[in-house]
């Protein structure tokens, strides 16, 4: 299992790309319809990394206490799914069920989303405004898997407070860090070259 961080690529003040992609079900979302009253939280992720495992229950929860504060929660799924089967569409919804999960977790099936977003592991988290614009990207918090720390999101939990308080984005916030997005073959973005 090795660390992977965040590239930090796109930059706060940044219109994130818009996407238009399916959950498990086929129902498509897009960005915009997703966005809530203050912004929108977007997490890349997968069901098998140990770092999503580790963090799954306590994003769950926070997505829920956060909803209220007009911040809606999005989950991506960008995985080769060939390659890494634990990652199949036909078991995100468990997976998103057991974890609490009660935002959508769509399926990134080329890719492209992940690469439009610059995106480097699981979990890369993304803080939008209601505008759409990047706010904060960085870890949820510093537990890490075997850490012995309890996930409790303090690094995003603070950036919503920031955002939906009209304040200033964090400052030098530390990146994300978890398994590297299993891209197909091929098809891995020129960002790693």
């Amino acid at each position: 299992m090795s660390e992977v961080h965040s590239t930090f690529r796109l930059r706060p003040g940044d219109i994130a790309p818009e996407f238009q992609l399916p959950d498990p079900d086929g129902q498509i979302h897009t960005l915009a319809q997703l966005r809530g009253e203050q912004g929108v939280l977007v997490i890349f992720a997968c069901n098998h990394c140990p770092y999503v495992i580790h963090l799954a229950d306590a994003v769950g929860q926070m997505a829920k206490e956060v909803a209220h504060k007009g911040v809606n929660t999005v989950a991506i799924m960008s995985n080769d799914v060939k390659n890494y089967p634990d990652d199949h569409p036909d078991l995100m919804g468990g997976f998103a069920d057991k974890f609490g999960w009660s935002f959508p977790y769509l399926y990134d099936e080329n890719q492209e989303v992940a690469k439009a977003w610059s995106a480097a592991c699981t979990p890369d988290f993304f803080l939008l405004d209601a505008a759409g614009k990047l706010f904060y990207a960085g870890q949820f918090d510093d537990s890490r898997p075997k850490s012995g720390k309890e996930a409790t999101g303090s690094d995003m939990r603070y950036a919503i407070e920031r955002l939906t308080a009209g304040d200033e984005a964090p400052k030098d916030p530390f990146p994300s860090s978890g398994c590297n997005i299993k891209w197909k073959d091929g098809n891995e973005p020129s960002y790693f070259g």
